[in-house]
């Protein structure tokens, strides 16, 4: 009886077929875009990794120009002024009242690029006929009050009166888009009419005066 034939057993790899994956050519191509597009939005929108600029402001200089500086976030202050002082005309809503308070909301006043005649209002006050806001007449025989003129807590101080200012101006729920007011735009104001008390401005006074000033 034969015994029983042994084959040598080979240790080396066997060749399955099998190869080394490939990356398509067409993810290498994606990666790229990817890389390409990222460093598009950084340079537009991200300041180059500067830590002192953000979203909306795409560089220092834009954050420069456009920043409210020093104290309190002035919307969130205007927020407060605006609650406690103006809510009891205008409404919480900014919308006024018909005929009589006129509104904040997409105000023709309000939106005007220089703030120089809404700050003088806040300052001084206004009354007096002929007051159209968006097309629309009011009666301002009720006079508003000098919030400049009167003494805390019930006058504003020229930080409150920016913020305040900035608020209704920046309130984008209102439809109001215009820049801020600095506090140093406020003391201008109230330093070129210093001697001004009691005289609250009229709609045909407000009117010939330069917004810009």
């Amino acid at each position: 009886m034969s015994s029983p034939s042994h084959q040598p057993v080979s240790n080396a790899p066997q060749d399955s077929g099998a190869k080394d994956p490939v990356v398509p050519v067409w993810l290498i191509i994606v990666c790229f875009m990817l890389v390409y597009w990222g460093a598009v939005y950084f340079d537009q929108h991200g300041g180059w990794f500067n830590t002192q600029v953000y979203t909306p402001y795409v560089s220092a200089e834009d954050l420069q120009k456009y920043q409210v500086f020093g104290g309190p976030d002035p919307m969130v202050l205007g927020a407060q002024v605006y609650g406690r002082t103006c809510t009891g005309c205008h409404q919480p809503n900014g919308k006024g009242t018909p005929g009589t308070f006129p509104p904040l909301v997409g105000s023709d006043w309000v939106n005007e690029k220089e703030p120089g005649r809404i700050i003088r209002i806040v300052l001084h006050g206004f009354q007096g006929p002929g007051l159209e806001v968006n097309g629309q007449p009011f009666n301002t025989t009720g006079q508003m009050t000098a919030f400049g003129e009167l003494d805390p807590p019930a006058g504003l101080t020229d930080e409150e009166i920016a913020a305040v200012i900035t608020y209704v101006r920046g309130n984008a729920e209102w439809g109001n888009h215009a820049s801020p007011v600095t506090e140093e735009q406020v003391k201008a104001i109230r330093n070129k009419y210093a001697t001004r008390k009691s005289q609250p401005f009229s709609p045909t006074e407000i009117k010939g005066i330069n917004p810009a000033e």
